[in-house]
């Protein structure tokens, strides 16, 4: 069934119309009065609706009950990605919202080669958050995760740790795996951390280390950026029963 994000106030409402962009993409899929909706506000709540008529000057819905979305995880969990190159991080973006995260934030590291500026960043952010919205319709999520970008490594080692599970994940990391890791304890909120493509330094994980994160390793292969934060996130999300 089509999917469409409106905002919170929409699904207050018996009836809704829908305009802009929704009633494009509507018209686009040659939908017509009686075919079946569903409505999201991006915050966990849908409802289901039936068209009653497309005009030029929208596409009028009737609501049904508004319910939780039953697609969303109970386990919160952010992933944090260093800076990567080129659009590396929009592939990280839309696989991870397809899978469940919670948030998506990148921050730079000290071996990042892209440290766009305020300007550039600004605009990444906002193409990012769209991917995420689109992402979201695909797969029938009812959150939109949040793109978040942050000042600095300890900003985000900082921020990270405020979850009841924080992890960083390091190549030259032996000892601790990852499912030994999410065994110690159970946890409702889990924040995942990776490097850029020169990975990360000693002095980074040491810094993480002390500030409380679990240092982790993902296995004997050594994995490219891109594929890291969403490796950490699918494994966390299964031993969670999310993925059941």
């Amino acid at each position: 069934m089509p999917r469409f994000f409106v905002s919170a106030d929409v699904l207050q409402s018996t009836t809704a119309t829908l305009e802009g962009e929704h009633a494009a993409h509507i018209k686009v899929l040659r939908m017509g009065p009686g075919e079946a909706l569903t409505l999201c506000d991006g915050q966990g709540h849908e409802a289901d609706g039936i068209i009653e008529a497309v005009s030029h000057d929208g596409v009028q819905v009737a609501l049904g009950e508004v319910r939780a979305s039953a697609s969303e995880p109970k386990l919160k969990c952010s992933v944090y990605m260093g800076f990567p190159k080129a659009d590396k991080f929009e592939h990280v973006v839309q696989k991870a919202t397809e899978l469940g995260a919670y948030e998506i934030v990148i921050f730079p590291c000290a071996r990042s080669i892209s440290k766009p500026d305020a300007k550039s960043l600004a605009k990444k952010l906002e193409r990012w958050q769209k991917i995420a919205v689109s992402a979201a319709e695909q797969c029938g999520r009812g959150y939109i995760p949040q793109v978040l970008a942050l000042a600095s490594f300890d900003e985000a080692v900082q921020r990270a740790c405020k979850a009841e599970f924080s992890a960083l994940f390091y190549e030259n990391e032996h000892t601790l795996s990852l499912r030994r890791a999410v065994e110690e304890r159970p946890f409702s909120t889990a924040a995942l951390m990776t490097g850029p493509e020169g990975g990360l330094t000693e002095a980074e994980v040491n810094t993480a280390h002390a500030a409380g994160m679990s240092v982790c390793s993902l296995g004997p292969r050594i994995l490219r950026c891109e594929t890291a934060p969403l490796c950490a996130l699918s494994a966390v999300l299964y031993a969670a029963n999310e993925l059941a």
